[in-house]
Parts: C-alpha cells; sequence; structure tokens
C-alpha cells in the first residue's frame, strides 16, 4: 500500500507556508502604514533638521532593514544636516555632494536604483537613493544600501518595489516637512529681528542718525546717549573723548538732531585741513586779501542757528586756539582780512582722542578753552568694552553693505562671527566695519568663514612681530621717519588693493589726510 505522505501534494515547509507568507506580508504592510501615521505625528512636532533628518532614517531603516543608510540636507550655503547608519567611517559632506550619485538625483528628480558598484568607497551589492524635495526644488537626498537578511531563508534578499514606493514615499513627506522648517525658520528668524529692533527702539537702544545708525545694547554705550539725550535741548558745549574708530561724529551728529536747532550740522576735521587755510574755513575770508582769493563764508557762519562739529580739536595750533576762544565767548566772528565782526549763534561740539589734560600741562593747548571747549564731556567707550552691541553691529554693517552693493546676504559660519566677537578692535567700530565689508566682498559662494576672518583681522588690526615687519631694515638704517611713513601707508594701500578710503580705516586717519600726504 502506496505511502499516504506520497503522491502530488507538495512538501510544506513552515518558512514558505503560503498562509505565513500573506501573513508576513499583511505585517509588513501593516508596519508600513503605521510607519507613516507615527513619522505624520512626529513630523507635527516643533523639530529641527537634524531631528527630521534622524526621523527619517529611523522610520526607513525599521521597515527597509537595510546594511547602511544615510540622508543629508543642504542650502546654497553647503551641507546643513547628515545622518548615517552602518558606516564604520562615515562618508564626508564634500564627498556625497562631489559624487555621480547626488548629480544623478539632481538630473533625474525621482529614485534611483543601482544593482552592484560602489558609492563614496563603500561596494554594495543594491542601492535605493530619493532626493529629499518639493515644488522642484531638490534639498537633500535618503539613501539605502544593501537589504539584510535576518535570518531569513531563499537567497539574498533585495529590496522589492514596494520598498521602492515606500521609500519615496518617505522622501515625498520629508520635502514637505523640510520646506515647512525652513520657512518657520526663515519667518522666525524675521520675527526675531523685527522683536529685536522694536525692543532696541522701545528703549532707545537704535538711534538713525545721518542715514547711520547708532547701536548701544551695552551699557556704557546706553549710558553714554542718555547723557547725549539729556544735554542735546541746552546750549552747552560738549567735548567728546575716545579711541579713533568709536563714533565721536555720530554722537555729534545725534547731539544736533536731538537739539531742535533749526540750522545745519556741519563738520571740520582740524587735523586734515592745512594750519594755514584753517583760520580761513572756521571763519570765513574777505575777498581781495590776496590776489585772486574770492569771498568766503566759514563753517561757523555756515552752522549759524546750527552746530559746528570740530573734530580732533587738539590738533589745532596755540595762535588760532586763541580766536576760536574769542569767537565762542564775545559770540561772533571776523573774517580773514575782515574788519567788521559778525554775530553768530552756533553750538560747538568738539572732539578728541587727545590727553587735553596733557597737551594743557605741556603748553600745547590753552587751558582757558580747554575749559571753554569742556562744558560737558562725553565718554565714548572702545569697541572692546561694549562687545554686546558687535552682533547687531555686524548684521547692521553686512545689511547695509550687501543693499549698497546689490550682493545676496552672505552667511557667516558660527567660529567666523566667534572671531568678530572675541577681537580687540585697535580701530573699534570702524575698523569692525571695514572687516565685515572686507568679508563679504571676499566671500566665497557666500559663506563668510573663519579663515577669511582671520586673515582680514590679522591683515587690518594685529601688529606684525618685529622680525616679520617689512620695515625692520629700514628702522635699522634710515633715520628719515617721512620716508618710513610713506612706506608703511603705501604697504597699508598694497594691502588694501589700493582702496584709500579702507587704507584710511587701518592707518586710523581720515581719507583726507592721505590725499595730502600725495596718495
Amino acid at each position: 500500500m502506496p505511502d499516504s505522505r506520497s503522491g502530488s501534494a507538495p512538501e510544506r515547509h513552515p518558512e514558505r507556508s503560503p498562509d505565513l507568507t500573506s501573513q508576513l506580508q499583511t505585517q509588513l504592510q501593516t508596519l508600513r502604514l503605521e510607519t507613516f501615521y507615527d513619522l505624520l505625528v512626529a513630523l507635527h512636532d516643533n523639530r529641527s533638521e537634524s531631528d527630521l533628518l534622524e526621523e527619517l532614517v529611523g522610520r526607513a531603516c525599521a521597515v527597509l532593514d537595510p546594511a547602511a543608510a544615510l540622508a543629508l540636507t543642504r542650502d546654497e550655503g553647503g551641507v546643513r544636516g547628515l545622518v548615517t547608519v552602518g558606516w564604520e567611517e562615515p562618508p564626508g559632506a564634500d564627498l556625497l555632494l562631489a559624487s555621480s550619485l547626488w548629480g544623478e538625483l539632481l538630473v533625474s528628480r525621482e529614485l534611483v536604483v543601482h544593482r552592484g558598484g560602489t558609492f563614496c568607497g563603500r561596494a554594495f551589492r543594491e542601492l535605493l537613493a530619493v532626493p529629499l524635495a518639493f515644488r522642484d526644488e531638490i534639498s537633500g537626498m535618503v539613501v539605502m544600501i544593501d537589504k539584510e537578511s535576518r535570518g531569513a531563508t531563499g537567497g539574498t534578499p533585495t529590496f522589492g518595489k514596494d520598498d521602492e514606493r515606500f521609500l519615496g514615499s518617505l522622501a515625498a513627506l520629508g520635502g514637505v516637512t523640510l520646506d515647512g522648517l525652513r520657512r518657520v525658520e526663515s519667518l522666525v528668524d524675521r520675527s526675531e529681528r523685527l522683536e529685536e529692533e522694536n525692543k532696541l527702539l522701545k528703549e532707545r537702544l537704535v538711534h538713525e542718525v545721518g542715514g547711520q545708525r547708532v547701536i548701544a545694547e551695552a551699557p556704557p554705550m546706553r549710558r553714554t546717549l542718555e547723557i547725549a539725550h539729556r544735554i542735546a535741548p541746552r546750549g552747552v558745549s560738549v567735548l567728546l573723548r575716545g579711541e579713533s574708530g568709536t563714533g565721536k561724529e555720530l554722537v555729534a551728529r545725534l547731539l544736533h538732531e536731538v537739539s531742535g536747532r533749526s540750522g545745519h550740522f556741519v563738520a571740520v576735521n582740524c587735523a586734515a585741513v592745512p594750519e594755514s587755510l584753517l583760520e580761513a574755513e572756521l571763519f570765513g575770508i574777505e575777498g581781495g586779501v590776496a590776489t585772486g582769493v574770492q569771498a568766503r563764508i566759514g563753517k561757523f557762519q555756515l552752522a549759524d542757528g546750527g552746530t559746528l562739529f570740530l573734530d580732533e580739536v587738539g590738533d589745532m595750533d596755540l595762535a588760532l586756539q586763541v580766536k576760536l576762544l574769542r569767537v565762542l565767548q564775545e559770540r561772533e566772528l571776523v573774517r580773514v582780512g575782515g574788519l567788521h565782526p559778525k554775530k553768530i549763534d552756533v553750538r560747538v561740539v568738539s572732539a578728541t582722542h587727545q590727553d587735553l589734560e596733557h597737551k594743557v600741562a605741556g603748553g600745547a593747548f590753552r587751558e582757558d578753552l580747554y575749559y571753554r571747549l569742556k562744558g560737558v564731556e562725553i565718554e565714548l567707550p572702545p569697541l572692546r568694552e561694549r562687545r554686546e552691541d558687535i552682533a547687531h553691529l555686524v548684521r547692521y554693517f553686512a545689511e547695509r553693505f550687501v543693499r549698497r552693493e546689490k550682493l545676496q546676504a552672505p552667511r557667516f559660519e558660527r567660529q567666523a562671527l566667534s572671531l568678530l566677537l572675541g577681537h580687540e578692535y585697535a580701530g573699534n567700530v570702524r575698523e569692525l566695519q571695514s572687516v565685515v565689508e572686507g568679508a563679504i566682498a571676499l566671500a566665497s559662494d557666500g559663506v563668510v568663514d573663519a579663515a577669511l576672518v582671520e586673515s582680514l583681522l590679522d591683515s587690518s588690526a594685529r601688529p606684525r612681530p618685529a622680525a616679520e615687519s617689512p620695515f625692520s631694515e629700514d628702522l635699522q638704517h634710515s633715520p628719515d621717519l617721512a620716508a618710513l611713513e610713506r612706506s608703511y601707508i603705501e604697504h597699508v594701500l598694497e594691502l588694501t588693493q589700493g582702496n584709500k578710503s579702507a587704507a584710511a580705516r587701518v592707518l586710523g586717519i581720515d581719507r583726507k589726510t592721505l590725499t595730502r600726504k600725495g596718495f
């Protein structure tokens, strides 16, 4: 009698049972649906871009079971996020963006499947890659490599069509979420900026003066501006003290604008005008004093009813100091070559970075003029004592420069900002402005990195060691200080590629002084 187990009935294996296969497929389908649901719930939370990548890779690996996986996001500034799973030595961001796979995704804009090959130095049997995209903008990719067997029998496992559809749907969901995250990030940044500016305005921390902004969040600068606001409506003379580049002229303009005076604000740099011409520049000159000389009013008369700002007043010679004192005392002036006094109503604000007390003691500055100018003294703090203002100044200078030059706003790397925040700034705000504008002008691919900022800080402000000085030989062999000065100015002009304004900022002098010296 034949064995009842023989015949046409197929031999059944538990792992290949149709019922078991159907059950596994149902469970896998359920897992995919649950994954989508869980992911939708998770992505609705307030998450960062790195959290999004972690969610995408984690969910994809739970369903697709790859040997290795990665996901990255990028924008015009470069890679923003990178998550890897199953790599002993994860590939670098630059290598990933330089790979042929990334280029293929940019062209195809859809899921890519490869059977056998290498990716960033790693051999694979099978690779699935899909772009993270929304509205035709590709902002990243997700890659799955080599499906794992996990103890299953029946040959090497491969990704199926369902796996491909699942990964494509997952990436589509990730692309939409990523776009939303970036839009929210942009709105939050804009909101924070508006809130910050609103706060500054409410607390009188931001002052628009003559098209420029005086920023004072740091307590020392805030106290300075509080004093300026308090005395501005009074007619008292003001002496502004502070290092070069701290913003003395801006504060002088602020004093004028808040004063309510109806006349003009007129500025004179006493160090930039030759001594022989400064008297006529200040008081005016009558016609016919010398051959070809025409009558001309001076800065005092131009500022009548307003404010006259005497910058670097400490450089004025003694003979002219006597005449200035008389004008301040009598409130009238006589033009060069003139006979008749003219009444004036001028509020004088003067400024210096010199030690006037020392000059008075040495007889180089008149004591009576010193006290006449010093009705109220305001000290402007150096930038190193108001570091809270640096970040606001960087943003302000960057926004103004890109608007003026019609450039795209760059992204400052964190380390670059750290360097700007930590620098000592011998040239103060003027030096910071020069460095920020130079960094934007030289930025590569719209990114200001630490190396660029460091090079600009080195060239603009840090003193060279004596051994490296290009002027060491001149110092040893030439007593001609004028020639040495000229050599140094030429060197600075070479560093600034002939930009006289930038060179003047580095040297801490006025651009007119460079012109007067023959440059």
